[in-house]
């Protein structure tokens, strides 16, 4: 009676997840698949793709010019992520501690901008940052420019773009371990003699660490591939891998390269989702 049961209940389990099973089979494995065949095989020289299999558009890849694309990519992904930490970090933390009205209210703050299109919101910016923006018009009224300055259409623009759209990850990943720590291990931290910059140091800060890790996923990884904002905000004149797989894609039609690219991006990410959870699984085992 009791195993006619449980396999009731697998087989009940099985029919319920059977359209996901579908659903990620047509839309993920599927295209997946695709991509990376497509990825080996030649370019046509008129149009479309030749069935040739071949190594060349990944070796592509190390031209001088594409491996710089890769490193400006990387570069910009590694500022962007530590401003978003020096900024998330402590409003999470500071958020976590508010009483709950004021904690809504800053939710609601950081919640809000999910509300409207991204398009929009950058495009605010741009009317921020232009020379006769808000912002030059403000600072010559006050008398701290004579002039206005060029800021749109420069890497600092980029730059600023990918903090603003990003940042409310990094909080809420934060904020969610924050919520979660034990404070009992501070306090008896701070009764041991440790100093304030002691007891986060060796306590908050580790007790924490995933909620940073998964921040800094969060925000690294579609930093290195959010082509609009570069486009926008810096004119094309910055060039990241996301800009240069759509123009691959859509401009080249070099299918078969910008697919590889496709794959090598893929290929970052999933490292930084493995090196996420050994880290996270080496601190649970750890905690045992």
């Amino acid at each position: 009676m009791k195993s006619q049961s449980l396999r009731h209940k697998k087989q009940t389990n099985w029919i319920l997840a059977l359209p996901m099973y579908i659903f990620s089979l047509i839309f993920v494995v599927i295209p997946l698949i695709y991509v990376i065949i497509l990825s080996f095989l030649t370019r046509d020289e008129t149009w479309g793709v030749v069935n040739e299999f071949t190594l060349s558009n990944f070796i592509r890849i190390f031209d001088k010019v594409y491996l710089k694309t890769f490193l400006d990519s990387i570069q910009l992904a590694v500022l962007t992520t530590v401003i978003c930490l020096l900024l998330g970090y402590p409003f999470a933390y500071f958020m976590a501690k508010l009483k709950s009205k004021w904690k809504n209210i800053c939710m609601l703050l950081v919640v809000v901008p999910f509300w409207t299109n991204a398009l929009i919101r950058i495009y605010g910016w741009i009317i921020l940052l232009r020379t006769k923006g808000i912002l030059n018009e403000f600072l010559i009224g006050i008398g701290i420019l004579d002039k206005p300055i060029k800021i749109l259409y420069t890497y600092p623009a980029v730059l600023i773009g990918m903090v603003y759209s990003l940042v409310p990850f990094m909080i809420l990943s934060i904020y969610s371990s924050v919520e979660k720590m034990d404070w009992t291990v501070v306090e008896a931290a701070r009764d041991l003699g440790a100093t304030r910059f002691q007891a986060f140091w060796t306590t908050t800060l580790k007790m924490t660490l995933p909620g940073i890790l998964s921040g800094v996923i969060l925000v690294f990884v579609p930093s290195v591939g959010l082509f609009f904002i570069s486009d926008l905000m810096g004119g094309g004149k910055v060039m990241l891998l996301g800009n240069l797989i759509k123009n691959e894609l859509m401009v080249a039609r070099d299918w078969p390269f910008g697919a590889a690219l496709s794959i090598i991006m893929m290929c970052m990410t999933l490292i930084f989702i493995g090196l996420y959870r050994k880290v996270t699984h080496t601190k649970d085992l750890e905690g045992l």
